[in-house]
């Protein structure tokens, strides 16, 4: 009798940890959020400014994406101490879902990149430093790509995809700011965090 339901209790957690792992609901969620991405990267000395997407830049956006990018302007927070390092909040479709993503640029090079908000079923992994790490030091290339090699993870190729994508837009918009250095449209009074 003991060795009968002992067997039980084995094929349930089994059929646990199957459901488990074909189906993570627990990966979806906040891992960061945008105030703890903002003083976690730039410290607690920031300011948010908007850049307005012009026909250029939506044309390159669109190129790097695949699609139109919502919205007339992007939000973006630089550093008072270093005026070549940016954050930028960006969100791409992963499967079906949005995944937000925080990516901080300096110098024309990728410092950090980190998934803030997973909403997927599958390709959490991408938040683990073992493949975040591949970006750090990543620029882009005449041809608007990255200029390192990016390696995939099985099962998680569309979240791969996807995170390449907000690298490439980060590095390109952060040259947007340098190259035309847009009147920033922050008010005195604005909440500056966001």
């Amino acid at each position: 009798m003991n060795s009968k339901r002992l067997l039980l209790f084995f094929a349930g957690c089994s059929l646990v940890l199957v459901f488990a792992s074909t189906n993570p609901v627990w990966a979806q969620g906040t891992y960061l959020t945008k105030d703890e991405f903002l003083k976690q990267s730039l410290g607690t000395s920031y300011h948010g400014h908007k850049l307005w997407l012009s026909k250029p830049i939506m044309q390159q956006l669109k190129n790097i994406f695949g699609h139109k990018y919502p919205g007339l302007r992007i939000r973006y927070w630089s550093n008072n101490n270093n005026a070549n390092q940016t954050a930028w909040i960006l969100n791409e479709i992963g499967k079906v879902k949005p995944i937000t993503f925080g990516v901080v640029v300096n110098n024309r090079k990728i410092e950090s990149i980190y998934v803030l908000v997973f909403r997927e079923s599958r390709g959490w992994e991408i938040k683990q430093t073992f493949f975040t790490d591949q970006f750090l030091g990543a620029s882009l290339n005449n041809r608007l790509r990255l200029n390192q090699h990016i390696d995939s993870i099985s099962g998680a190729t569309l979240s791969v995809i996807a995170m390449k994508k907000v690298a490439r837009a980060a590095l390109y918009l952060s040259q947007q700011i340098e190259l035309t250095d847009p009147v920033i449209s922050h008010q005195p009074g604005e909440d500056e965090s966001g």
